[in-house]
């Protein structure tokens, strides 16, 4: 006997349930990273080979032009870079980051942590935050080693140990971000490994009112740096122009000075805001300029930005002027720091305040730091505000304004209410808030009756007693004894905020008519009537 057996095809076996698909997101993000970084670098190598192409006199061949290009996307992370080709022989450093293009780099690696941190479909793998923020980061660094490496071939290599901080730090705020917004902006407990004294004190919104407060006053202040360093550009607009056009006469190069001019307006942003605030900025060795003037003779190279700078010499009413703008964001801080709750006392709001205007110090003692940097040795060594100085004046400036506005604000917005009637005054006076007027008061029950269709009945009018002969005052004067006025008050009785009762029946001529009932009372309200004219 023999014994076949057939075997069919074999059907897949259903998913079990709790067991997800496994994706390689962790490696998904490491070329997140990577690839932001890499963005990052063509952006800038297509700019510069564009410019390089369209110049009429190229100083070196393509490599060259990528080379530059990878110096300046290390720039962009504030990276100091170093040129040999200087007069004296000796290399000289360039440490003025354009703020404008440190946009590019966070920006990126912002997109690719958010997009990291977040699942596209149901069943992908989501990884932990902190997975997440180091996978991308690893990406990014393994770049950015590489065009460190690179860079270092071209005509402005980059200075290894400020590589080997600056873009780290800029990658880890960037990717923090990113993670920190890809999980809904949380704002849960702090860490447990913090002490419980600073976790709950974190918990009070005076904190989130004192960043509010604090982010205001920064923003006012590169607003009022960037309309003084507008209105001094257009007030020595002939001399910007000439040396915009004396740079260079090639369209390629008037545009690439565009670009840098455009790069450096938020450092522009930054130092006019310091100008205000009295530290100023440095042009040089010993040369500071501030609103009260400042002495010698900067040597600055030719930029149209620096055509803006006021004259050399002793201040005038003009520049001291710019004085307001720290006075301007003293009271931004003071008005976003009162918190709108008539429960916190005056200390609450005054401290609040306070913090406001030290993050507000902190804020531009930071962007102090990032725009600044120096362009050159000796002379031109330091070119910039100086940090600690410009986040002092914005943190005593802010002080001295914004506490005693934020108490004033809050005792005007909470001020007790006044009533009708005046403490003290006669009690037969009529009410003069004009509710009780004649007319006034059946005008406004009308309107709540056909807003409210059914619910508010109409007023009975009521009914006048018949007449009665009248009798002299001075005989009543004798009869009755000697009582003390009191206010005629009108009684309205049988309210019934209820459905009204249908129409009763005719009674029937053959049986006696049943009395019918009065609705029941709901409510009794009592009118002042006012008196009526002497």
């Amino acid at each position: 006997m023999t014994q076949v057996t057939e075997r069919g095809t074999r059907l897949p076996t259903a998913p079990r349930a709790g067991v997800r698909r496994r994706s390689p997101a962790a490696a998904a993000c490491v070329v997140g990273g990577a690839v932001a970084a890499g963005l990052g670098l063509g952006f800038l190598a297509v700019l510069v080979i564009v410019l390089w192409i369209s110049s009429p006199y190229p100083d070196s061949g393509p490599g060259g032009a990528l080379h530059l290009a990878a110096g300046l996307w290390l720039l962009a992370h504030g990276t100091e870079l170093l040129r040999y080709e200087t007069l004296s022989g000796v290399p000289a450093p360039v440490g003025v980051t354009p703020l404008l293009l440190v946009a590019l780099p966070v920006l990126l690696m912002r997109r690719a942590a958010r997009l990291g941190g977040a699942g596209d479909e149901e069943d992908e793998e989501v990884l932990p935050a902190s997975a997440v923020f180091s996978a991308v980061l690893c990406g990014y660094l393994a770049v950015g080693t590489f065009a460190t490496v690179y860079a270092a071939g071209g005509p402005m290599p980059a200075d290894p140990i400020s590589a080997a901080w600056h873009v780290p730090l800029v990658a880890v705020l960037a990717a923090a971000g990113g993670v920190w917004g890809a999980k809904g902006r949380p704002l849960g407990p702090l860490p447990n490994w913090l002490p419980g004294g600073v976790r709950r004190g974190f918990v009070r919104p005076r904190y989130a009112l004192a960043l509010r407060a604090g982010a205001g006053g920064a923003l006012v202040l590169l607003g009022g740096g960037a309309l003084l360093v507008g209105a001094s550009l257009a007030w020595h607009g002939a001399q910007v122009q000439a040396s915009f056009l004396s740079l260079t006469g090639v369209w390629s190069g008037r545009f690439a000075v565009l670009l840098l001019a455009i790069a450096l307006i938020p450092n522009a942003m930054v130092w006019g805001a310091a100008y205000a605030l009295g530290p100023g900025f440095a042009l040089g060795a010993e040369v500071t300029a501030t609103p009260l003037g400042f002495a010698g003779a900067p040597a600055l190279p030719r930029f149209p930005l620096l055509e803006a700078l006021p004259a050399a010499g002793p201040g005038t009413p003009l520049t001291w002027a710019a004085a307001g703008v720290p006075v301007v964001a003293g009271l931004a801080v003071g008005w976003f720091a009162v918190r709108r709750a008539r429960e916190v006392s005056y200390g609450e709001t005054a401290l609040t305040a306070a913090l406001g205007a030290l993050v507000c110090g902190l804020a531009m003692a930071g962007l102090a730091a990032v725009s600044a940097g120096p362009l050159g040795s000796r002379r031109l060594a330091e070119f910039g505000p100086v940090w600690w100085a410009t986040g002092a004046a914005a943190f005593a400036w802010t002080l001295v304004l914004a506490v005693p506005v934020a108490v004033g604000v809050h005792a005007w917005r909470y001020r007790p209410a006044e009533g009708p009637v005046a403490v003290g005054a006669d009690a037969d006076a009529p009410v003069g808030d004009g509710w009780h007027d004649s007319g006034v008061r059946e005008l406004r029950w009308e309107a709540m009756r056909k807003a409210s269709g059914t619910l508010v009945p109409e007023i009975v009018p009521e009914r006048v007693p018949p007449a009665v002969a009248a009798v002299p005052a001075a005989v009543v004067a004798a009869a009755a004894p000697a009582v003390r006025a009191r206010r005629a008050v009108t009684v309205v009785a049988g309210l019934d905020l209820g459905p009204r009762p249908g129409p009763v029946a005719p009674p029937v001529p053959v049986a006696p008519p049943v009395p019918p009932v009065p609705p029941p009372v709901t409510g009794v309200r009592v009118l002042a009537r006012r008196k009526p004219p002497a």
